[in-house]
């Protein structure tokens, strides 16, 4: 079987400045990984990379064995590929309820009448969106629009948003940031959960070392734009160039 996903010698430069710098790395199989370096490391940029809201100079990404390197992001996000950001993007004047079903909506329908549709009559998709809420304990708050929510509330809306079309790549983009210890947990817990049910690829960027180094097998270490290391949590954490780069 083809490799989940396959980044191939990308690097991306804004004027002068190398954000991403020949980076190569494969992920053969559904887990947990992480990618972790410092502010600047290049991390976020490699997202944005692989989703399709930035193209590469150099390099290519494939999906399944597919290549996706020159898609749009859309056509990505059809293909099983979804993202939550560091700024967390929910849609504060809708219902808890309401933005999981936006996210469940088939975005290639151009129809205004099937777009007017009401979003609760979707049936299987209310369900398990309502079984997603409960999961991380924001159910009694389907009803409840999302920006009377806290902020890390509103995070965990956001990722089980992601998460209601199904993607077989999720990329999460610093997910603990901002949350307090209590839904630290229910988010920790959560994501353990859905990886069993559903054997799909977590690629999460985080800076919460205990945090990651808990839920993920395997984690990549950026590093001035370059992969500085990877390896299992123990490997990574012992090594001496990790530590000098980052985690001293």
């Amino acid at each position: 079987m083809p490799n989940v996903l396959e980044v191939q010698d990308v690097s991306k430069s804004f004027g002068g400045v190398h954000a991403v710098q020949g980076v190569s790395f494969s992920i053969r199989a559904p887990g947990i990984y992480g990618l972790i370096g410092p502010n600047g490391a290049g991390k976020t940029t490699l997202f944005d990379i692989i989703c399709g809201r930035q193209f590469a100079d150099a390099g290519d990404i494939r999906l399944g064995g597919a290549c996706i390197g020159c898609l749009p992001a859309h056509r990505r996000t059809r293909l099983g590929l979804a993202r939550t950001f560091q700024e967390c993007r929910v849609l504060d004047e809708e219902t808890c309820l309401d933005n999981v079903l936006f996210a469940a909506q088939d975005k290639r329908l151009r129809s205004e009448l099937a777009q007017g549709i009401s979003r609760r009559g979707q049936g299987t998709a209310t369900l398990e969106a309502q079984r997603l809420l409960e999961l991380v304990n924001l159910r009694h708050l389907s009803g409840e629009l999302a920006g009377n929510l806290s902020f890390g509330q509103r995070r965990l809306l956001e990722i089980i948003s992601s998460l209601i079309a199904q993607p077989r790549l999720l990329l999460l983009d610093e997910p603990a940031s901002g949350i307090n210890p209590t839904l630290l947990n229910t988010l920790h817990d959560f994501l353990l959960r859905i990886f069993a049910e559903r054997q799909i690829v977590l690629l999460i960027v985080e800076h919460n070392m205990e945090f990651i180094m808990s839920l993920a097998s395997r984690i990549l270490v950026m590093h001035q734009g370059r992969l500085l290391e990877e390896g299992p949590p123990a490997l990574v954490q012992s090594s001496q160039k990790v530590i000098e780069a980052y985690l001293g």
